[in-house]
């Protein structure tokens, strides 16, 4: 569904001709920009298909088109359907990154459908217009565990006997409910993984347990840059809703907290196709037309008061922190109204996958640490105390996760509590990987006789590191010491280190100290090996999946996991008593 979406039009249909969509179908309303007109040249030149959206009194353009598209013969004979807008545009990673390799893969699952989940992706802090193509200006996004980003679009074996398409997924039509069509909807998600069996009949966004971004997503550029975010509030919105796009609506999508340039692997073929399409004359001059006119538009804009304050109020939206922004739904959520209404089949099928989830094994969260910070230091953010520790609410260095446990006060809170009882009679404590510092920091409040060895390697934590000490008023020394980078990649100094160290603790929050390295570094009898390590931070987030390798490092070290579900592992009472037999008790 587009409406005055001239300076896009082009970009957009380029891109998901390289991702191998065949036959794209877009209805307009209201057109002023020459867009419809640009579609009904792409039509003729056999690219694309356009149809009218004439809203009947009292519907709005999204159902309108809905249900057209639901009685058009091109999608009622396609193999799959999707159902999408302008400012959407599909990233495959799976395989080469088409829909051919992603629908093979679907259906090797015995799949006939696949839940996609949005990502958002904020302005990137620009402010002027530009050409560009908006899938290589925009590469900053909101986390993936942000669950105010999770609304999904579906891309499903459609037939119009069974399914009424809609906006975020298809609704199965009431007459098949209580017969065997439903047993044969088998979808994924985005990771290829299987959908629960609830979202058959509702659900317009991804949960918890359904939430995968490995193979496929949809990238949702909401607002783009202030300029062009001005540009889409001159022709409204292509659903009719009332001041849809003020300040509120750029702090909930102007999201930039992660880096993500997935969309880059198709810039290639999407500017051959975009170059391709400009060489039609008509179709160059509507395009060139259309960017003209917004264009002129943005510039008499841009002479007011009413641009400096629209700038003004957008900046100050855009500091609106990721835990404060409010999501409305569509709809209020009336759970009653939602029992009433699902069939005896939905109940069923919920009833039993209630009961399966009783029987798995609780699984870990998600992690609390960004995957690749940023480099950029945010003027101002607010601390919160956790166990007495002052942490930044800073959406670059934490996920989603990470910022509501900071403000909460319960950042790694089963570790704060613990480790100085557990580290009581440790004397000589090394950390490789100190993530934020929130460990150390604690460790040196609660035991500041313990002599600390804090080791990051990389820049940037190695940064914060010092910013959350020095916030929490401590201070290098003899038993609170930061060792600059470049030790992980070279065993032989990180092994060199910890000879020199002999920690009787040990804790790895840098997933890139492998358990096989460390074990021979303290195998070949230079170092002895610690009374207590455990695992943190990214450490303990890369290895939660598979803890078999370290769960080896800890055997070989005569250590065992004090409890199943966390990474602590603790001298084993043999090897307490052979430790002190051979005199290696701790000293000084």
């Amino acid at each position: 569904m587009m409406k005055d979406e001239g300076p896009f039009v082009l970009e957009w249909i380029a891109h998901h001709l390289a991702v191998g969509f065949t036959d794209i179908v877009v209805y307009t309303n209201d057109c002023s920009d020459g867009t419809d007109t640009m579609l009904m040249r792409l039509e003729d030149l056999g690219l694309a298909y356009h149809r009218v959206n004439r809203i009947p009194e009292g519907l709005r353009p999204q159902p309108s088109a809905i249900n057209y598209a639901q009685d058009e013969e091109l999608v009622g004979d396609s193999d799959w359907v999707m159902v999408f807008d302008a400012d959407e545009f599909l990233c495959i990673k799976y395989g080469d990154g088409t829909l051919d390799d992603l629908l093979t893969a679907v259906k090797a699952r015995g799949a006939n459908g696949i839940v996609v989940t949005w990502r958002i992706f904020g302005s990137g802090g620009i402010q002027d217009w530009s050409r560009a193509p908006v899938t290589e200006q925009y590469l900053l996004a909101a986390p993936t565990d942000w669950n105010k980003g999770w609304g999904v679009k579906t891309l499903f074996q459609f037939d119009p006997t069974y399914w009424k398409l809609g906006i975020h997924r298809p609704k199965m039509k009431n007459k098949w409910l209580e017969s065997d069509f439903p047993d044969s909807v088998k979808w994924l998600n985005g990771s290829g993984l299987p959908m629960e069996d609830y979202f058959k009949f509702r659900g317009w966004r991804s949960i918890v347990r359904t939430l995968g971004y490995d193979w496929v997503q949809m990238n949702h550029y909401a607002v783009k840059s202030i300029d062009s975010y001005a540009i889409r509030k001159f022709r409204g919105n292509v659903n009719f809703k009332k001041d849809k796009y003020n300040a509120d609506y750029w702090s909930l999508q102007d999201r930039n907290e992660v880096r993500d340039d997935a969309m880059l692997r198709y810039s290639k073929e999407r500017q051959r196709i975009f170059d391709a399409l400009l060489t039609d004359p008509v179709l160059h001059d509507l395009h060139f037309a259309a960017l003209e006119r917004a264009e002129a538009r943005l510039a008499e804009f841009k002479q007011t008061e009413d641009y400096a304050a629209l700038v003004a109020g957008l900046r100050a939206a855009s500091t609106v922190p990721i835990t404060d922004v409010e999501a409305k739904p569509p709809q209020a959520r009336d759970p009653a109204k939602i029992a009433k209404l699902m069939s005896r089949v939905e109940k069923a099928v919920t009833e039993k996958q209630k009961a399966e989830r009783v029987a798995e094994k609780p699984v870990r969260g998600v992690g609390v640490y960004a995957d690749e910070p940023l480099a950029d230091v945010p003027e101002t953010v607010p601390w919160y105390a956790n166990h007495k520790i002052d942490l930044p609410l800073d959406s670059r260095l934490f996920t989603a996760t990470g910022l509501s446990l900071i403000r909460e006060g319960k950042f790694e809170r089963s570790l704060a509590r613990n480790l100085p009882r557990l580290l009581s009679k440790s004397v000589r404590h090394v950390e490789l990987g100190g993530g934020c510092g929130f460990l150390s920091a604690l460790l040196a409040k609660a035991r500041p006789e313990l002599r600390q060895a804090v080791y990051e390697a990389h820049p940037l934590w190695h940064r914060e590191i010092e910013r959350v000490w020095q916030a929490n008023a401590l201070r290098s020394g003899a038993n609170l010491r930061l060792i600059g980078a470049g030790m992980a990649a070279d065993a032989c100094a990180l092994s060199i280190f910890l000879t020199t160290e002999a920690p009787t603790s040990l804790a790895i929050g840098d997933p890139s100290v492998g358990p096989a390295a460390l074990a021979d570094m303290f195998l070949d009898g230079k170092c002895s090996a610690p009374d207590l390590v455990y695992l943190t931070g990214r450490a303990a987030e890369a290895y939660a999946a598979n803890p078999v390798p370290f769960d080896r490092f800890f055997e070989t070290l005569g250590l065992t996991r004090r409890l199943p579900y966390d990474f602590v592992a603790v001298a084993k009472p043999d090897a307490r008593a052979k430790r002190k037999a051979a005199g290696k008790t701790p000293t000084a």
